[in-house]
């Protein structure tokens, strides 16, 4: 049982590892698209809803995709006055209530009502409300269903990861070991 729980947490690790990574390269078509956006507006006075729309849409997808590659890799945002210096064992336990009681609760909740919000975009074929704007907007809502699905999906993964650490059965990782020196982060 073990060892399948690691080979299932494993693979939620590499599946939010490739999203993250796939995600990170609309960094560069969103400064592309603003720079043409800044360059169209201030040398030429012109603009369009569909450009402003469209960065909107792809800086709302780096977030909303890249939650769960943030969190597996420890650079979502915490309070951590105390939690820095806590022991291996008491950050899992830590990590294994907080994914309890807080993150995959509202990962379900989320998922749930996004997804009945960006099923009715769809059954209406909700477009922009601006003249010129995208059409099928639900695309982008669906993207809010399917992000809280791959944080929830990396929630499971750290709690699998936490109670294997706090069982014995599991090392916990550094930072270092992942890549990530003290430097980097």
């Amino acid at each position: 049982m073990v060892q399948w729980l690691e080979h299932f947490s494993s693979g939620i690790h590499r599946l939010n590892e490739w999203v993250g990574r796939a995600v990170s390269w609309l960094t560069t078509v969103l400064v592309i698209l603003v720079c043409f956006d800044v360059i169209t507006r201030y040398l030429f006075s012109d603009t369009s809803a569909w450009i402003m729309e469209l960065e909107w849409h792809i800086f709302a997808l780096i977030f909303l995709l890249g939650a769960g590659y943030a969190f597996r890799h420890d650079r979502h945002v915490r309070v951590d006055l105390f939690y820095a210096d806590f022991s291996p064992r008491d950050q899992a336990l830590v990590n294994l209530l907080g994914a309890i009681l807080f993150l995959l609760p509202w990962c379900i909740l989320v998922i749930y009502a996004s997804y009945e919000y960006a099923l009715l975009s769809f059954k209406i074929g909700e477009t922009s409300p601006d003249p010129g704007g995208l059409p099928a907007r639900y695309l982008i809502k669906f993207a809010i269903t399917l992000g809280a699905f791959l944080l929830l999906l990396q929630g499971i993964a750290s709690l699998i990861d936490s109670a294997l650490i706090l069982s014995g059965h599991k090392e916990p990782e550094s930072p270092e070991a992942e890549g990530l020196s003290k430097e980097n982060l």
